[in-house]
């Protein structure tokens, strides 16, 4: 019988989600329902309706006009905050309307 070396269950998870292809949508997944809510607070999140990512692009609609704008004056920071919420580079920018 062959040893093989013990390896810990969250390493060998990552790896089979990254060999399937399922590592970035469930990161853009985890992004969308978890990090935009710590990240923007909960009002922020109360105004959102509609959040999507397409080609690392985040795609938010804002019902309040105020809200949008003070998100918009701190997309840069929002992009950095996402991706270390992640612990992953999944978007690169972030659109409101």
């Amino acid at each position: 019988m062959k040893y093989v070396k013990a390896r810990p269950i969250n390493d060998l998870l990552n790896e089979f989600l990254r060999n399937e292809g399922l590592e970035t949508p469930l990161l853009e997944h985890r992004l969308m329902t978890q990090a935009w809510p710590a990240v923007v607070g909960e009002y922020a999140a109360e105004q959102t309706e509609e959040l999507r990512i397409k080609n690392q692009t985040l795609y938010a609609r804002i019902n309040s006009a105020v809200v949008r704008q003070e998100l918009h004056m701190q997309r840069t920071e929002l992009v950095r905050r996402l991706n270390d919420f992640v612990d992953a580079f999944v978007i690169a920018e972030i659109r409101f309307s």
